[in-house]
């Protein structure tokens, strides 16, 4: 069993889970949330989709479990790989949880690098989602 590095952000967001969860569950938003991943999104089939990036289509699966707050966007190829999220009650609001893993050799600035960007996109998602867009 390999393990990697687990890296987590959280933020605080002044609307009820389920609005969270309802927005990060429809993968067509993600350009608006990652841009840096995601230019364009295309359904596949099922939980499927591919989605285009500045190094070509990436084929994602997006799993979701609303009732537990669970969206996550993993690779469709390893399951095991991409990111994990957690939306739960904060109060009357939401606190939305992103996990990343890297592996262990992975050079500590780019994980820094990779965290500022999840740190860009939780800034977005909060505005997005609080301001009804």
């Amino acid at each position: 069993m390999t393990l990697g590095r687990a890296e987590t952000r959280t933020i605080s967001i002044a609307t009820p889970p389920q609005r969270v969860v309802e927005y990060l569950a429809d993968p067509r938003h993600l350009p608006e949330w990652a841009p840096g991943f995601a230019t364009a999104v295309d359904h596949d089939h099922g939980d499927i989709w591919r989605v285009h990036t500045g190094g070509g289509p990436q084929r994602v699966a997006v799993r979701v479990a609303a009732e537990h707050g669970v969206v996550d966007v993993v690779s469709a190829d390893a399951p095991h790989l991409g990111l994990f999220t957690r939306v739960v009650p904060n109060l009357t609001g939401a606190e939305l949880i992103f996990s990343l893993f890297f592996p262990g050799d992975t050079e500590p600035s780019a994980v820094d690098a990779q965290m500022a960007v999840v740190g860009e996109e939780l800034r977005a998602v909060r505005d997005r989602v609080e301001s009804g867009r």
